[in-house]
């Protein structure tokens, strides 16, 4: 599907995944009992203009509910981007997604993609069918940004805010404006179409195929376990003994500073010492984890779990060192 005008030299290209932003509701008034991924982005776009000297062009990759996003729908998405992100006249690329997961697809691309050009990340905590739906607003602001000169990286965009791809979080449940940067806080803010900066975008850098096939191979297994009041070691020793697909990685999502409890704690060194990886990542919204004499495993700086997680599977399929937060 392509908008376009006799004017039109650029293209913005994107690419839908479903989301809330694609969903649909029984009725108008329910903005909670509906399901993601069912309106097609061509459709998302219409009534939506495109920004001046720009034309949409619009493809979906998937369609799905975020929580159950997946490997592989990511390696799609990421090849997806690699191919337009190469076209001279492509400006930029704005992604439809739900927010569930949204951080973490964000974080992945600009892990792997690193991209020169602008890859912006939209979504909707309203269906498509609601009263009043949010998404149209917030794709029309994301059009704004990839199409903006000299934009870069993988942000996203929502309720009139650009967060960077490693630094946003969703921080509440319900509400229109449910994400944040931390400490690092916002990129900037688009404004009656127009992009107000307030810091440096992320950094891009000339795209690299060999991280695009490295993450075509398959993904070892990852997973995070949470230290709480009264933890223990046996998740560990679970996961240890599942007869599934052998575990490579392992996120201790922490308390404060990096702490956790003294029985996870051993039962994490004990599995590091047979040759698991692992990493701990502070469950705190805000702030990084400041390393200390004696520490005895490794820690993910400022990135939350689930983002430390993404990390660390690249780490072991030979992508890319941790990256690090903006707000670091």
């Amino acid at each position: 599907m392509t908008h376009s005008s006799s004017s039109e030299t650029r293209r913005v290209v994107v690419l839908g995944t479903g989301g809330t932003i694609a969903g649909k509701a029984a009725s108008s008034g329910d903005n909670i009992g509906y399901t993601a991924g069912q309106v097609g982005v061509a459709d998302l776009l219409g009534g939506i203009e495109a920004p001046a000297g720009v034309t949409m062009v619009a493809e979906q990759v998937a369609q799905l509910d975020s929580k159950d996003m997946d490997a592989d729908t990511w390696r799609q998405l990421a090849a997806r981007c690699a191919h337009w992100l190469a076209k001279p006249d492509v400006a930029g690329i704005v992604v439809t997604h739900g927010t569930d997961t949204l951080e973490e697809t964000a974080f992945f691309l600009h892990a792997v993609l690193s991209p020169a050009k602008p890859v912006v990340l939209t979504c909707a905590m309203r269906p498509a069918t609601a009263l009043s739906p949010d998404g149209p607003q917030n794709v029309r602001d994301a059009l704004a940004v990839a199409s903006t000169p000299g934009a870069q990286g993988v942000t996203v965009v929502c309720a009139g805010a650009i967060h960077s791809g490693l630094d946003v979080q969703k921080v509440h449940t319900y509400r229109l404006d449910a994400f944040a940067s931390g400490d690092a806080g916002p990129v900037g803010y688009v404004e009656e179409g127009e992009v107000r900066r307030v810091r440096a975008w992320p950094q891009g850098a000339p795209f690299d195929a060999a991280r695009l096939e490295a993450v075509s191979k398959p993904w070892p297994r990852v997973e995070i376990v949470m230290s709480h009041a009264g933890a223990s070691g046996a998740i560990v020793e679970a996961l240890l003994l599942s007869s599934t697909e052998p575990l490579r990685g392992l996120v201790v999502a922490t308390t404060g500073n990096g702490t956790v409890h003294h029985a996870l704690e051993a039962a994490a060194l004990k599995a590091q010492d047979g040759g698991l990886v692992v990493l701990r990542a502070t469950r705190c919204a805000n702030g990084r984890i400041l390393p200390k004499p004696g520490d005895g495993l490794r820690d993910a700086g400022a990135l939350t779990p689930v983002k430390a997680r993404v990390a660390l599977v690249l780490e072991l399929l030979g992508v890319a060192a941790l990256p690090e937060s903006e707000g670091c």
